[in-house]
Formats: C-alpha cells, structure tokens, sequence
C-alpha cells in the first residue's frame, strides 16, 4: 500500500487539500446535527473520515469531467465544486438545494460541473462511468471521468463488466473504490477471499495502484497519474483507498455490534485532516496561523450555508411534475 506523507507538493496545493477536506468534514457535522434535530427528511450517509479521497481525486478534475458517486457522495459533490449552501438546503429539502429538493442526499445532480449523480444502487457509478469515458473516447476529447464506489460494490457484476470494458477499450476512466473495510455492516473481510480489491485490476489487465486513502498526499499522486494516462490516451486505472468511515453506516443507524468501539476510535486518531495538518506544521509548510485562517473561513462559511439552507422556501407543489419525463 502506498503512502505519501512527504511527498512534494506545493503550500498552496497542500493547504486547498487542506481546505477542502475541512470544508466536507464541518458540512458534514452540521448535517448529522440537523438530521438529529429532524430537519432532515430521509437518509444521511456521512463522509466523515474518508474526505482525503474526494479531495485528492478531484483536484485533479476539471468541470467538464464527469463523476459518478454513490449513497455516501456529499464529499465527492462538494470536492467537484457544490456550495455547502446547495448541499444543505438540497437535504432540508428546499428548493434552493443542487437538485431543487427533489432528491435529498442520495440523489444529487449538477450536471454544469460534471457532477453526473449520486445513487443509492450498488455500483452502477462503474458502468455510467465507462459509458462517460466511450463518449469522450467517440468525441476525441481529453475528458475523463471517475467512479466512486465502495468495497462492497467490487463483489458486483457491474464491476468486472466495467472494468473489462474500460480495459479493452483503452477508456479514460478512473476507478476509485473506497475501501472502508464494510459493506452497510458486512465486513468486506466477510464475503471476499482476497480483500485486496486492487489486485483484481491484473485480471483484466489494467493498472492499479492501493494507497492509504486517509493520506490525501498518496491519494493526491496517484490520481495524478491516473488522471494523466487518461488524458493521454492510455486507457483506466482501478485506484483502491483504504480508508474508514468512523460515523454509522446511515444516520440514525447503530454504530455498534458489528464493529468494536475501539477499532473507531484508532481510526479516528488517523484522520486524514489530522494527519495532514500535523504533517503541515511538522514540516514547516505553514503555520497555526495558516491553519487557523483556513479553519474559521470555512466555519463561517459552512455557519452561512446551514442558515441559507434553512430560510429556503420548500419547492412548489404545483411543479411536482416538472422534470418528470415518459415515453
């Protein structure tokens, strides 16, 4: 497994990988506290703990690129470029949201900025997302796109049928699985022999790479290099991020039973913010100040979006059919 603390990268990228995953981690505890408070209809699955992997994949994205996300997509929504403002209010249910208040938090759109949809499916963000890289591929453009999903979608057939066909291909695809060790409360360990979902690329015969996805530098590299051969012509690569998510599966959901108190905890202590900021001052890139700049923007920012999303108006009742389509 890869792992990159020490890597060189400039203070300027480290600190927006640094803002970005403090942005996602304080929208996120927001959120779980608005769920508690009822204010959110339906399911809330959070990112917390895994946010080095949306940061360090998508910084490498450009609006045109696609992504394609599952039922845990609010880091990978707002690392390709959503507002907290439009999150939130998307999960209140409010018109003002990304997606109108239509979709709540497993169904999340804007297409302007190549965010193509989360989905509470298993895996189909594997196939929409080769099909993504067969059209750029047909265009003879430099486009890519990446699909987010879990270890428990790599036991789906739309996995090896993805990846076969971005293989043969040659399609400008990244495959980022996000290894967090469960599948709702199934551990991965549990229904794979082999719980290394990167050695399946060899099967199919694509490049991959398993780094530690709770070091945003090591995720950060190798989806620079992912991206790269992409661009270039030169087909996918299957990224695995071991990483952990240390809240519920859902809100509301048990958090014990299937997983010791203990082992959350230990992954806590590894937070990938944590462990960047420490690297930070360790190193000398930048300061408590630096740090302590970029920690109260994002609180009064992520402050103003919870309250924007409150004050918005829910959609109309007499739109309900708008956006609907038949055949």
């Amino acid at each position: 497994m890869v792992s990159a603390l020490g890597a060189t990268l400039s203070k300027s990228d480290l600190l927006s990988l640094y803002r970005q995953m403090f942005v996602i981690r304080r929208t996120e505890e927001h959120l779980v506290r608005a769920h508690q408070g009822g204010l959110i209809p339906g399911a809330c699955h959070t990112y917390v703990g895994q946010e080095a992997v949306a940061a360090g994949v998508c910084a490498h994205l450009r609006p045109d690129d696609m992504i394609f996300s599952t039922h845990r997509g609010h880091g990978h929504a707002l690392a390709k470029g959503v507002s907290p403002r439009a999150l939130m209010a998307e999960l209140f249910g409010r018109s003002t949201g990304v997606s109108e208040g239509r979709g709540g938090s497993m169904h999340l759109f804007s297409p302007e900025i190549g965010l193509m949809g989360t989905s509470g499916i298993v895996g189909p963000s594997i196939l929409m997302a080769a099909g993504a890289g067969y059209a750029f591929r047909l265009n003879g453009t430099d486009r890519v796109s990446a699909a987010f999903f879990g270890d428990g979608a790599s036991n789906n057939g739309a996995f090896h049928e993805g990846i076969n066909m971005a293989a043969i291909w040659d399609l400008p695809v990244l495959f980022v699985c996000e290894n967090n060790m469960y599948a709702t409360e199934v551990p991965f360990a549990a229904v794979s022999r082999n719980t290394s979902v990167a050695d399946r690329a060899a099967a199919y015969g694509l490049p991959s790479v398993s780094v530690d996805g709770n070091d945003v530098q090591a995720v950060y590299e190798a989806a620079r290099e992912a991206v790269r051969r992409a661009r270039a012509g030169e087909g996918p690569t299957l990224l695995e991020c071991k990483t952990y998510r240390t809240r519920s599966h859902a809100e509301g959901m048990r958090d014990a039973g299937y997983r010791t108190a203990d082992e959350v905890e230990s992954w806590k202590g590894r937070s990938p913010i944590t462990r960047l900021k420490e690297y930070l001052l360790a190193e000398g890139v930048a300061n408590e100040d630096d740090c302590a700049r970029i920690e109260t923007e994002v609180e009064l920012e992520v402050e103003e979006a919870r309250q924007f999303a409150a004050a918005g108006p829910y959609p109309d009742p007499s739109t309900v059919l708008d956006h609907v389509y038949s055949s």
